[in-house]
């Protein structure tokens, strides 16, 4: 690559790290190495979330790949790095080569995550759920009588860990009695689904019923 092209290409890198910084704010820092000038690599920076200046070197991590890799590297994408002040950064970088596969240098992005963390954080304590395994504090907020009781059914059936149609009278018995303390069958209509969810008459149900509450 003629010192033309590169200095084009660095050129034309600039204009994209403005472009992104302008659309991702102040959290995004684009840095643009040049590896000519090792170890005071760092030729343009656009944003200051690391507080550096041009002259900066590269980072460890980049020169330890680097040196292991040499122009087999392979680009980095969204990893941890920390700041001096301790602003946690999420970072990428990407390899720039010459037309023979040269790395000449590195198109890097940090960003600040620190108060999107500090936000993760709040949002996961705020809905936290008490009991989260209870399936009792769950609640279904139903359209239709149906939606209300099939609900109350499929938890309760869930609990019994048994289907209605392959249960004996004493196990429907306990069903519905489940359903009793659930309140299911203070709602008008309820003793009809039920029965034909247990595969019986509307008068069995209320069987069932007499023989729980006395």
């Amino acid at each position: 690559m003629s010192l033309n092209k590169k200095d084009q290409l660095f050129e034309n890198l600039k204009s994209i790290a403005a472009v992104m910084v302008k659309t991702f704010g102040r959290f995004c820092e684009v840095a643009i190495h040049d590896f000519e000038h090792l170890p005071n690599s760092l030729v343009y920076v656009e944003g200051n979330v690391t507080k550096r200046i041009p002259g900066a070197p590269i980072t460890d991590l980049v020169l330890r790949a680097l040196r292991k890799e040499g122009n087999d590297v392979k680009d980095m994408c969204g990893y941890k790095t920390v700041t001096k002040g301790g602003r946690s950064l999420k970072s990428s970088t990407s390899f720039l080569r010459d037309n023979d596969g040269k790395v000449i240098g590195a198109f890097c992005i940090n960003y600040d995550v620190t108060d999107y963390l500090n936000a993760a954080s709040l949002i996961n304590d705020f809905s936290q759920i008490s009991n989260p395994d209870n399936g009792n504090d769950k609640e279904t907020f139903a359209s239709s009588l149906n939606e209300t009781i099939e609900s109350l059914l499929d938890r309760t059936i869930k609990v019994m860990g048994k289907q209605p149609s392959t249960m004996n009278r004493q196990e429907k018995i306990m069903l519905v009695e489940s359903l009793e303390l659930q309140g299911a069958f203070m709602v008008k209509g309820s003793v009809d689904y039920v029965a034909k969810v247990l595969g019986v008459t509307k008068y069995t149900v209320y069987n069932y019923l007499k023989e729980i509450r006395t």
